[in-house]
């Protein structure tokens, strides 16, 4: 979790500062040419972010707003993250917003209109997971009719007692509550049950298939939870069927925000990342799209109205500018030396060495597919 420093009123605004960290995962899916990365980096920063999720539910906090561009690197050579943004959060007995978290990364109960909890954020980490692997997101809707189209075409419709509880359900089914037909604007359509998640990810590992299974499940109650996460064979490596123990030092408040003492490295990168890589475009409906790196910004710019954001932000030291017109996102190259905070770093490093230190903290997997 992003360490807290301090705050300060200036010209009548709430700041927030934090501690500088690196840059985010979709930055760093992109230094790597959105090929993706090993299951060894992903089980890396699973644990991590197993530990964010059970800290928080000890709080019963919900972060809602879960996404690549919300973890951070804490240093671009090491596997260190951390999750940022709680623009969004609330308590779980304290829901404020009904329209929330960007929606590549939305649940099934937020889009419905359903009653959620904090089983949104396991949905939004398995969607994660799987984009680490694959380098693009699993469920790319362009809108919501999409977005739940792109879910039912892996995992098939949700079950009627689910469709009943929804208050949206007219939108995404008929009287028969059967669902209604979405044509993508390239003429797509996606056909409920076509495809399995095997053959969305073009993965083998069992474990790997099993866990985001569990995380991406329709019924909120069945979703897997944290605490039984960090036990799931992905994660320990030995069968479920076995009773594992707690691994040591599970603890997030044990852990003071970070998984080991020494932070690990990152494996060595391959050649450069082959240049004109075409970036795919991001989704901020429901969301501000604010600098991922959040020191010393207003607070009240960090909050999220029910609609969608017409801002744009520098994502640092990337050259990538991230442009909201009308609900859909997309990103387009920049040039300057702006740093990943938006301010100038402390060492005077020029935007192509920021871009081949990027590229050389990507990583990962080098044993793709391993």
């Amino acid at each position: 979790m992003v360490n807290f420093t301090h705050s300060f009123y200036f010209r009548g605004h709430l700041c927030i500062s934090t501690e500088l960290l690196d840059m985010n995962l979709y930055e760093f899916i992109k230094s790597n040419a959105f090929r993706g990365f090993s299951l060894k980096l992903i089980r890396r920063f699973t644990k991590q972010l197993l530990s964010s999720l059970n800290l928080l539910k000890q709080h019963k906090v919900i972060h809602c707003d879960l996404k690549p561009e919300n973890i951070l690197l804490r240093h671009p050579l090491h596997s260190e993250i951390k999750v940022i943004d709680f623009g969004s959060s609330c308590f779980e007995n304290e829901k404020v917003y009904t329209y929330i978290q960007s929606r590549f990364y939305r649940s099934p109960e937020v889009i419905l209109g359903m009653t959620y909890g904090m089983p949104i954020d396991m949905w939004s980490l398995g969607c994660i997971l799987a984009e680490l692997y694959t380098g693009v997101p699993i469920f790319p809707g362009e809108n919501e009719q999409e977005q739940l189209a792109c879910i039912m075409e892996v995992f098939g419709p949700p079950e009627k007692h689910l469709i009943e509880k929804s208050t949206r359900k007219k939108l995404f089914f008929d009287s028969m509550g059967k669902p209604r037909l979405t044509v993508s604007s390239k003429g797509r359509r996606r056909r409920p049950s076509s495809k399995t998640l095997q053959q969305a990810l073009k993965c083998d590992d069992e474990a790997f298939l099993d866990f985001l299974t569990k995380c991406l499940r329709w019924d909120p109650d069945r979703r897997m939870k944290p605490e039984e996460a960090i036990r799931h064979e992905f994660i320990t490596g030995q069968k479920t069927s076995v009773p594992v123990p707690r691994l040591r030092d599970s603890s997030p408040s044990k852990r003071s925000g970070s998984v080991s003492a020494t932070p690990r490295p990152l494996p060595e990168p391959p050649a450069a990342a082959k240049g004109g890589a075409s970036l795919r475009p991001r989704d901020s409906s429901g969301v501000t799209a604010t600098s991922p790196l959040k020191q010393s910004i207003p607070a009240s710019t960090s909050r999220r109205t029910s609609g969608v954001s017409t801002t744009s932000s520098v994502q640092g030291g990337t050259g990538i500018k991230r442009i909201s017109t009308g609900g859909n996102t997309s990103y387009a190259a920049t040039t300057g030396s702006i740093g990943s905070s938006g301010l100038p770093r402390a060492s005077a490093r020029s935007v192509s060495a920021k871009h081949d230190l990027a590229a050389a903290g990507a990583t990962a997997a080098m044993g793709r597919r391993a």
